[in-house]
């Protein structure tokens, strides 16, 4: 299948997997003791942690720290840091919901779109932030890497995909940093086949749907819009540039758990937030005080409910100021209102409405969802040359 490709992987040829491997970068926002923890582990071992900008530190000096991580790139490609090989990566992360099964391989971005309303064979889930785009596109112009955050989700009832993957050699075996689990790597052995087989899953012209990750996905593809008015129409078949990476999984996977995206707003009059704040409907949240939680009533509709909230807090903070945060967790969002502001716990969309979402609605708001805890995220482990250069 075109939107599927085959592509050409590289792997850390490093002794500790450990120390290589680090959790999503749009992960633990308002945790800054996580990221030091990592730093620390890390250490002058060679890391993705070198390569990615944690957005936590989007507005501590951002471009010292880009030519930093495009320097690491360079540097990590010219001192043999990589092994490099074709083929789909078979891969089992185990976590406290179970073990999840994925398939790294590669999306033609011709075949993607974010925005609203598209009928493309691969859609964003939610509204994309586009000032989130600016300073992630500021790292991949002179990027000669890419690493993948992003999961992709599948339709397919019956495992057919799965069911017809055929591991070869393990290419990695090890424990993630900081709560992330175990994580096992094969390389597929009948990748070909294996992307064939996603083609007979598309479901009225939907195959993917972007589970995590849509502002990295979305930040490739315009980052790829950019680069292909330079090239010729026989560069742009093939330009590094024009396939993503991504983790694709099936969406009936038991240990794939839908979690909520909670709000924490950043003001010194929570109480007025809460006090001005009306929801309705079936479904329940909740508001958080200095801790404490009080039961709400929220919106059959989540996806509505959440536009609503949202819009409601923007206006909040355009008229008393403060800030608005995206927690995963719900006792780390009651953590954080020990500290001051308020917090809304929001309920789960539920993965059997989800597909159906978003063939009929488009977009959900943005932060919606989100699979699993910030420990369950993807962490980085392969790498794609997303220029052309060779890797020595």
């Amino acid at each position: 299948m075109a939107t599927v490709q085959v592509p050409e992987i590289l792997l850390p040829d490093c002794a500790d997997m450990t120390a290589w491997a680090v959790n999503a970068c749009d992960q633990f926002t308002s945790d800054a003791q996580y990221w030091k923890n990592v730093e620390k582990i890390c250490g002058d071992k060679p890391s993705a942690y070198n390569l990615i900008f944690p957005e936590i530190y989007l507005k501590d000096k951002p471009e010292e720290r880009t030519r930093r991580i495009n320097s690491n790139m360079r540097s990590y490609l010219s001192g043999n840091v990589f092994k490099s090989f074709k083929g789909f990566v078979y891969v089992e992360r185990t976590t406290a919901s179970g073990t999840r099964k994925g398939i790294v391989l590669a999306i033609d971005l011709e075949d993607y779109s974010f925005e609203k309303g598209a009928k493309t064979l691969v859609r964003s889930t939610e509204a994309t932030i586009l000032e989130r785009i600016p300073p992630r596109i500021a790292i991949r112009r002179n990027a000669p890497l890419e690493l993948p955050h992003a999961m992709l989700l599948y339709d397919d009832v019956d495992f057919s995909v799965l069911n017809g993957v055929e591991r070869g050699k393990i290419l990695y075996d090890f424990e993630l940093m900081l709560g992330g689990g175990h994580v096992k790597g094969w390389l597929v052995s009948n990748s070909g086949e294996v992307a064939e087989a996603f083609g007979r899953t598309v479901k009225d012209g939907l195959l993917f749907a972007v589970g995590d990750g849509n502002h990295s996905l979305a930040t490739a593809k315009a980052h790829w819009e950019e680069v292909k008015f330079t090239l010729s129409e026989e560069e742009r078949k093939n330009h590094p540039a024009r396939f993503a990476l991504a983790e694709a999984v099936n969406i009936y996977d038991g240990a794939l758990k839908f979690e909520p995206i909670h709000r924490l707003v950043k003001t010194d009059r929570p109480e007025k937030l809460i006090s001005g704040l009306k929801t309705s409907g079936g479904n329940r949240a909740y508001t958080v005080i200095n801790g404490v939680k009080s039961q709400i009533p929220f919106a059959g509709d989540i996806p509505s409910g959440i536009r609503e909230l949202d819009a409601y807090i923007s206006e909040f903070i355009r008229e008393y100021g403060g800030e608005v945060d995206y927690i995963h967790g719900e006792k780390e969002l009651c953590g954080f209102t020990l500290n001051g502001g308020a917090g809304i716990i929001l309920p789960p969309v539920k993965k059997s409405e989800f597909f159906n979402l978003i063939r009929t609605g488009g977009n959900l708001p943005k932060k919606t969802f989100s699979m699993g805890s910030g420990e369950e995220k993807r962490y980085y482990i392969e790498a794609k040359l997303i220029k052309q250069v060779l890797c020595q």
